[in-house]
C-alpha cells in the first residue's frame, strides 16, 4: 500500500478528482491549506499599492492505493494539474504498512 499526498491548485482540483473517480479511485481525503513553495508567494496590487501575498491557497489530496496502481494515479494527476508556471505542486509518495477498516475490522489491502 502506498500513501500519495499532492498539493495542487484549488482551480485544479475538480479536474483532478474527475479522473481519479473515472479510474475506479472514488475514496480520497482533501484538504484546504494555505502553503508557499520556491516561488515564496505572489506579489498583488490593490487600489493602486503593492501587497505581498505569502501564504497561497492550495489543496491537499491524500489518496491510498495498491502499489501495481502508484504510478498510474501518479501520473493522473500530473497530467491533470500541470499548468507549466511556478506554484504547480508536489507529489508526495510513502509507503503503509497496514490500513484498518473501523467498522468492519478488515485490515491490509481490503480495508482500502
Amino acid at each position: 500500500m502506498q500513501k500519495i499526498e499532492a498539493i495542487i491548485r484549488p482551480e485544479k482540483f475538480d479536474i483532478i478528482k474527475d479522473a481519479l473517480t473515472d479510474m475506479g479511485y472514488n475514496g480520497m481525503s482533501v484538504i484546504e491549506m494555505k502553503g508557499h513553495g520556491n516561488q515564496k508567494g505572489v506579489s498583488e496590487v490593490w487600489r493602486g499599492k503593492r501587497y505581498r501575498v505569502d501564504l497561497l491557497p492550495k489543496i491537499k489530496l491524500e489518496i491510498i492505493v495498491n502499489d501495481d496502481v502508484v504510478d498510474d494515479v501518479v501520473q493522473t494527476i500530473i497530467r491533470e494539474s500541470q499548468t507549466g508556471s511556478v506554484g504547480d505542486g508536489k507529489i508526495f509518495v510513502s509507503e503503509l504498512t497496514n490500513a484498518f477498516r473501523i467498522r468492519t475490522g478488515e485490515e491490509g489491502d481490503i480495508a482500502i
